[in-house]
């Protein structure tokens, strides 16, 4: 005759079907997250693997002690993303040193790229771009970025404390240091916040507001004690408000240094 189930093995039965049911769904799931790893893990590999076209240590140290005379001369240069759209065409600059020149012109032009390639994260395709008289691609690009301060439209903070993103310029620059350097950027808010200097400040600084944001980039400025300082639209995003209080603090930084403004 027929066999008679029971109604604990029938329970059972159900049981071991959904284990079974939720197992097999887990490892479908498994198995996409994986792809999703592998190919997150190809992306960060392919940017470790990439070979950088200025070497960051390789060169000469700075002229000592530095003036900050910079001489832009005969530069041409065309990204390589668009090799056959020319951004420079023999630009000719000279900025000596105290001096503050401001790059002015339409949206486009090569201004913020006079900045990038002062930097050396690109290289004139042809001409020279000379530090106190010594053509920049022969000195060490992490020595000569030591030497500059950049502050851009949107400043680059991490997502860590106001302290830690200040001693980014100058990772053994004390407290008091640090916060001598805030009261001169105009920053006095950060003392106002609940955990004052140990405040983070998220992801690309979302925390903060743009006028706060800048304070902080020119109080790491200050702090690493730059001889160039190039400006680049710094304040064109900002309130009117938030403007005042960063141009006051542009004002103290710029005093005795070599400063590139693009307008």
């Amino acid at each position: 005759g027929r066999e008679r189930m029971s109604g604990g093995a029938l329970a059972s039965f159900a049981v071991y079907s959904a284990t079974v049911g939720l197992g097999f769904s887990g490892l479908s799931q498994l198995y996409g997250e994986t792809l999703k790893s592998l190919t997150s893990a190809q992306r960060v590999l392919d940017i470790i693997e990439r070979q950088p076209l200025v070497d960051q240590r390789a060169g000469a140290e700075l002229p000592s002690p530095l003036r900050g005379h910079l001489e832009i001369k005969g530069v041409h240069f065309a990204y390589p993303t668009r090799p056959d759209t020319p951004v420079l065409n023999g630009v000719d600059i000279e900025i000596r040193q105290g001096q503050v020149v401001a790059l002015a012109g339409a949206s486009g032009c090569g201004k913020s790229t006079v900045c990038h390639l002062v930097t050396r994260l690109y290289e004139p395709s042809q001409g020279a771009i000379l530090l106190d008289g010594v053509n920049i691609s022969s000195l060490s690009a992490h020595a000569l970025r030591a030497a500059i301060a950049v502050v851009s439209q949107e400043p680059v903070l991490f997502d860590a404390s106001i302290l830690a993103n200040i001693r980014y310029a100058r990772p053994d620059a004390t407290l008091q240091q640090v916060q001598n350097a805030a009261r001169e950027a105009n920053a006095s808010f950060i003392e106002q916040l609940p955990d004052g200097y140990d405040t983070a400040v998220g992801e690309r600084g979302i925390q903060l507001s743009g006028g706060q944001k800048q304070r902080v980039a020119i109080a790491r400025a200050i702090v690493g004690d730059p001889r160039i300082l190039l400006l680049d639209e710094a304040t064109s995003a900002l309130d009117s408000e938030s403007e005042k209080l960063v141009q006051a603090a542009l004002e103290t930084v710029m005093a005795e240094r070599t400063v590139v403004v693009v307008a």
